[in-house]
């Protein structure tokens, strides 16, 4: 069953929460517990709280229980992905009061795209990354657009080789001229591709890169037999997506919560 066929509640729950329904990797993990989803990525840095939904009294016990099961992995920060229908209402709230931090892009809208996008102009040409060192490039883009931290990018650089050849996510990029300008991920699920880090480098920007690479991933969809996509769409890439057909169907306020790897209990 594709995306435009789901009950809105559950397409609503993967765009706002891709990490939770997509394929993991040899190095990944997901803890689906009572409460809320927990993704971890491979290296200790990528991990995120998902699929919130208990009550506002346990907000502090949940929070420590997330806490813990990271300090036991070697992992001292995570963020919150948190939804339009988490539970409980005000969690936003309540952990801004126990000293999470709005994240670097604190707020996006959850989209679904299910119908065909417009293709890119004639002198944009975009395809599935066939060679590690394209694999390499297509990072570097992502990179230096999202603004990456200097630990951030050294981790993301030595995990590459092992993500090229484990990685169940594909990788898509954009040529202008013979060089590249965009490059995006994709997770593929039974519902459709969920979209993750399309970027184009600033000096190519407006001259269709984002589009050719959007137009790339929704053919890898239609040739898989799931014709829809799901993202999420920050400040930046929001009027772009509405424009190429995206809908609508959520949103995500995103927090971070740093408070190391080491156990506060002595001993």
């Amino acid at each position: 069953m594709t995306g435009p066929h789901l009950d809105p509640d559950l397409l609503r729950e993967i765009a706002e929460y891709p990490n939770s329904f997509g394929p993991l990797g040899p190095k990944d993990e997901r803890i689906e517990a009572r409460r809320y989803t927990l993704c971890m990525g491979q290296g200790t840095l990528w991990n995120t709280v998902q699929r919130h939904r208990f009550p506002a009294e346990e907000v502090d016990e949940v929070l420590e229980e997330v806490r813990a099961l990271l300090r036991a992995r070697g992992r001292g920060r995570t963020q919150w992905e948190i939804g339009s229908a988490a539970e409980p209402p005000d969690l936003v709230d309540l952990l801004l009061q126990r000293g999470l931090v709005p994240d670097k892009e604190a707020f996006a809208i959850a989209m679904v795209l299910s119908q065909e996008p417009p293709p890119p102009p004639p002198d944009v040409q975009s395809r599935r990354i066939q060679t590690f060192e394209e694999f390499v490039g297509a990072n570097e883009i992502q990179l230096a657009v999202f603004g990456a931290s200097e630990e951030e990018a050294a981790e993301q650089r030595s995990l590459l080789a092992d993500r090229w050849r484990e990685s169940p996510n594909i990788v898509h990029a954009a040529w202008r001229g013979g060089t590249m300008v965009s490059a995006g991920r994709c997770a593929p699920t039974q519902h459709g591709l969920l979209l993750y880090g399309g970027a184009t480098r600033p000096d190519a920007r407006g001259r269709g890169g984002y589009r050719a690479v959007v137009r790339a991933r929704w053919n890898e969809a239609v040739a898989r037999g799931t014709p829809a996509l799901f993202t999420q769409a920050g400040e930046m890439s929001l009027p772009i997506l509405e424009r190429l057909g995206f809908e609508r169907v959520g949103h995500v306020h995103m927090l971070l919560d740093e408070f190391g790897n080491k156990s506060p209990f002595p001993g």
